[in-house]
């Protein structure tokens, strides 16, 4: 083997390491186990068998394949699933990466690995920081002296074990494999390989790490932002509900008391249930419930509600109190100006897999382009509605709309597109299920 041969296969080496941390960090369920804080037994396991598996493959490939030394990484991957998984994971990890080279005669591969594995997953126990692992880079920082600070304590230990590993070469070379070439030029490249494999899956996985806590506080800022847009609109539907209750307190008590039995019905549906995402004939019910409320205050003849929904439509999940805020603009700026009262109508429909509703009034419209009048906040004019169109765009992105139509003194159409969402998501983290679904071609 010439100088040339070798520096070629450390190339390849590389290349191999590379390609093979980026096929398991690409995969879910390995992330999954890369990144749990305390794996169960069974966790430690498969992050064992998922990590060791494609580099027993190399060293089996070694023997198999002329002129491919460079598969063979059991050594650098016994030592990486040890600092990664533990003392536990390196000597298990070892031993498996060092079967395939038992059955061809290098007895000295299993203790050697094996040992490596278990120091390199003491040194992760007795590490006063656990996530310092992470910060071991192939790659020099802009500040020399701050990387070699930094990063100089971990490419030592590797070439102490690889020093020994070598050691015992020399003195058994039938019953150990290593890649090396008796020059002081080719021992120092052999030993730059040996930290960089070990150091390119961990930065390809560091990065991997950094996306999935990114992800995680994206999710946590999309709850966050959701339960301050549902406390927005309890209170703004509750005020508006008690002014329309107060109107009927001093000429009809026994309705009023009627009424407030409904707002207490209302009302413990709000504080009872904390679903972000109810079925479609549950918001329906929810809105039945506020127009009686409503049609009581204003009178049958001036408040008329009519309803055109698609049966279809009736077990769509749809963001929970999606529909009153704008039946509620519709009865308080669209038929409360009109002397002569007027309607309203909700309808319902699929279309290319997106759930559209429409509420309608035949009231005086705005005279404001919709647009505008949607956001003026100061008039409190636009609460509800930009609530609504706020928490579509939280939830589905570009993907939920709200469309406004409106001509002043001809009424107002308020249209929503609601993608159709699986039943399997909702649950008692919906908005973290959701985010999870827009974000499925992230790997």
């Amino acid at each position: 083997m010439d100088l040339q041969y070798l520096l070629i296969q450390l190339l390849v080496k590389l290349g191999v390491a590379t390609a093979v941390a980026s096929a398991l960090g690409r995969s879910r369920e390995f992330k999954k186990l890369l990144f749990s804080h305390r794996r169960t037994i069974r966790q430690n396991l498969l992050f064992i068998l998922f990590t060791c598996f494609p580099f027993a493959l190399g060293v089996y490939i070694r023997f198999n394949v002329k002129n491919f030394l460079a598969a063979d990484m059991g050594f650098e991957a016994s030592i990486l699933t040890g600092v990664i998984g533990g003392r536990v994971a390196g000597t298990l990890g070892g031993t498996l990466m060092a079967l395939p080279a038992l059955f061809y005669g290098e007895y000295l591969t299993l203790p050697i690995n094996v040992l490596a594995g278990l120091l390199a997953g003491s040194l992760r126990h007795f590490c006063r920081n656990e996530e310092e692992i992470w910060t071991f880079s192939p790659f020099i920082d802009l500040s020399v002296y701050r990387w070699v600070r930094r990063n100089l304590r971990h490419p030592l230990i590797i070439i102490a074990l690889q020093s020994a590993r070598l050691e015992v070469r020399y003195a058994a070379p039938k019953w150990l494999w290593v890649l090396y070439l008796p020059s002081p030029v080719a021992m120092f490249f052999v030993f730059a390989a040996t930290v960089a494999t070990i150091a390119i899956p961990i930065k390809i996985w560091n990065n991997a790490r950094i996306e999935m806590k990114l992800e995680e506080q994206e999710k946590l800022l999309l709850e966050a932002r959701m339960d301050a847009l549902q406390s927005q609109i309890n209170p703004h539907f509750l005020f508006n509900t008690l002014n329309s209750i107060s109107s009927l307190v001093r000429f009809d008590p026994d309705r009023a008391r009627e009424l407030i039995l409904k707002l207490s019905k209302i009302l413990r549906r709000l504080l009872g249930k904390h679903d972000e995402f109810v079925q479609f004939r549950d918001e329906i019910e929810f809105v039945d419930d506020y127009l009686e409320i409503e049609v009581a205050r204003f009178g049958r003849d001036k408040l008329r509600v009519y309803k055109h929904l698609d049966p279809n439509t009736l077990d769509v999940a749809v963001p929970s109190i999606l529909l009153q805020p704008l039946v509620e603009n519709s009865i308080k700026h669209g038929l409360s100006p009109k002397v002569d009262g007027g309607s309203i109508t909700i309808r319902s429909r699929l279309q290319e897999g997106k759930l559209i509703i429409q509420v309608e009034d035949d009231g005086v419209g705005m005279s404001a382009p919709p647009a505008v009048a949607a956001q003026t906040m100061a008039s409190g004019r636009g609460i509800g509605m930009m609530n609504v169109a706020e928490r579509l765009h939280v939830l589905f992105g570009d993907e939920g709309k709200m469309i406004v139509q409106s001509r002043d003194g001809h009424g107002t159409l308020v249209m929503l597109e609601v993608p159709v969402v699986q039943q399997d998501l909702l649950g008692e983290s919906a908005s973290s299920s959701i985010y999870a679904a827009r974000s499925s071609t992230r790997s």
